[in-house]
């Protein structure tokens, strides 16, 4: 194992640790009620360091609407799936129902909608939401999508 997949790996138990603790020590605004928010990609960080920036961020929103459903543009499908958070901090994602049409050559479709089954922590920071995956360390960040 790489030494940057080992730092990775440490931050990543790290942010799993806090996110366990008790709601009181939290602070208030590092966790948004995700309920009702609807976000667009703006990158998508690796544990080496490389930014993959989709050509269009509208083409890749998530919406969190009421109880638990999940809605999902993926560049030329759309995808309906559940989400939960049963701890501060950790989010699971169910799997997504999604359109299957082919979008042109360039598109994150499919690492996107792949990569979305293996959320587990959020935080929201300066207005943003960033969801982490597995302790591979990639970071998907995105911003509030404009009504």
């Amino acid at each position: 194992m790489s030494f940057a997949r080992l730092a990775t790996a440490i931050v990543a138990c790290a942010l799993l640790a806090c996110a366990s603790h008790d709601r009181a020590e939290e602070k208030p605004h590092h966790r948004a009620e995700l309920k009702g928010t609807s976000w667009r990609l703006v990158e998508i960080r690796t544990a080496d360091g490389q930014v993959t920036r989709p050509d269009d961020p509208a083409k890749y929103t998530l919406e969190f609407g009421s109880e638990g459903r999940l809605s999902a543009q993926i560049d030329c499908n759309r995808g309906t799936g559940t989400w939960k958070v049963e701890r501060a901090g950790e989010l699971t994602l169910g799997p997504l129902a999604t359109t299957r049409a082919i979008c042109p050559p360039g598109s994150l479709d499919g690492r996107f909608a792949r990569d979305l089954a293996r959320v587990r922590t959020y935080v929201t920071e300066e207005g943003r939401l960033f969801l982490n995956l597995t302790a591979d360390g990639e970071v998907y960040a995105f911003e509030p999508l404009s009504n």
